[in-house]
């Protein structure tokens, strides 16, 4: 039996899971006090699209086998970034945002989280 998860497109995937990614973002940043421009400010470091591929890099190798597929779907798409946005970590950001999108859609919200705590600790990591 094929679910919705498998019937949808890398891109139709990575649209989803954009808005999963800044609304976990939108969370994480909601629990330390500051003021909204701040928490904009904030927010750019984790959902721009250095930091997702930041984190995605440091994602890859504790995927699993159909986890690693969707990701490099994703990453394959065939997208064109912004003239400010690097091509291979536009591609990243971008199966991040497919695996983060068929989670989703799978309903594996406990593996979501586990992602996004790794995602926040590489890109936290990165900028040090």
């Amino acid at each position: 039996m094929i679910t919705s998860y498998q019937q949808k497109g890398s891109l139709e995937l990575a649209y989803l899971g954009d808005a999963v990614y800044e609304l976990l973002v939108r969370e994480m940043l909601s629990e330390r006090p500051s003021k909204p421009g701040k928490m904009h400010q904030a927010a750019l470091r984790y959902v721009a699209c250095h930091g997702q591929a930041v984190a995605a890099e440091a994602l890859i190798p504790t995927l699993t086998q159909e986890e690693a597929d969707i990701l490099r779907r994703g990453r394959n798409s065939h997208l064109h970034p912004a003239k400010h946005n690097d091509p291979g970590e536009y591609a990243l950001a971008t199966g991040l945002e497919a695996l983060f999108g068929y989670l989703h859609l799978k309903g594996d919200r406990e593996r979501i989280r586990e992602l996004f705590k790794a995602a926040v600790i590489a890109i936290e990591e990165e900028k040090k």
